[in-house]
């Protein structure tokens, strides 16, 4: 699908699935929201899985967990990628595994120490 087509697939999205937008712009409340978004996108565009197949699971994993206010929608939609990918052989659980343990380690420098709190629900939950 095309650049320009998966911006009005994107943009026509309504119901559960529609993307949070506060004055008609996408709302992200993390950088890794913009990113899930942005790799949902970009593997659509390069004929990785179809739109509609994406946004079928999306509606799924919204459903399954109402009710909610809406402040998880990008958890459901990271959800929602992941299980696509796994279920289309694109990623292996165990390199999905392998880079959340990059991605905390990547937090912790970040942070300057270990602590007990765990990242991996910022975005990772199912």
């Amino acid at each position: 699908m095309s650049g320009r087509a998966i911006e009005g697939v994107i943009a026509d999205m309504a119901g559960s699935s529609a993307l949070p937008r506060r004055n008609g712009e996408l709302v992200f409340s993390a950088p890794w929201e913009s990113r899930a978004f942005g790799v949902a996108v970009s593997l659509c565009q390069e004929g990785v899985y179809e739109w509609d197949d994406f946004r079928s699971l999306l509606i799924d994993e919204i459903a399954a967990h109402e009710p909610e206010d809406g402040e998880h929608y990008y958890q459901r939609w990271f959800a929602s990628l992941e299980r696509l990918l796994l279920d289309r052989e694109v990623v292996t659980e165990a390199e999905l595994t392998a880079r959340y343990a990059e991605f905390e380690a990547d937090v912790e420098a970040e942070h300057g120490h270990e602590h007990e709190h765990d990242h991996t629900d910022e975005r990772r939950s199912t």
